[in-house]
């Protein structure tokens, strides 16, 4: 698989619908980011919200200091502590909000071009650093 943004992402921004907006900064309000393990969630271009995914490995990250210009979203690169369990082969964006999970949507599906992936997690820290170019571009 390829990187790949969501295309019921794209649909519900082109729709203006809730809950898209990729530049939203607090702890309950906009872009998270969760290791996965591949050998359990394949990407599906049909799936929306956060409830679809499966082989979620540690905690899921904010992506802090959010910015979005000409298209290009960016963020802090991600440092997840103390991971444990399954390897990790993938990354997937999503926007939270105050809701349940079944209202956070799918953004985006990264497996390449990610400097440690895959990464077999030993109870240490997992470090993602994005792209010097940015995260993903609409």
């Amino acid at each position: 698989m390829a990187n790949a943004i969501y295309p019921l992402y794209k649909q519900s921004i082109l729709a203006g619908d809730t809950n898209t907006s990729m530049n939203v900064n607090d702890a309950t309000d906009g872009p998270f980011c969760a290791l996965i393990d591949t050998a359990t969630y394949t990407y599906n271009a049909g799936h929306q919200f956060f409830s679809s995914l499966s082989g979620i490995v540690g905690t899921d990250q904010r992506i802090t200091s959010p910015t979005v210009t000409t298209g290009l979203f960016d963020g802090v690169d991600l440092v997840y502590t103390g991971v444990t369990g399954a390897s990790v082969e993938a990354l997937v964006i999503y926007r939270h909000n105050g809701g349940a999970n079944t209202t956070w949507r799918l953004v985006a599906y990264i497996d390449t071009g990610v400097t440690g992936l895959p990464v077999t997690p030993n109870g240490g820290d997992i470090n993602v650093n994005w792209n010097a170019s940015g995260i993903f571009q609409l």
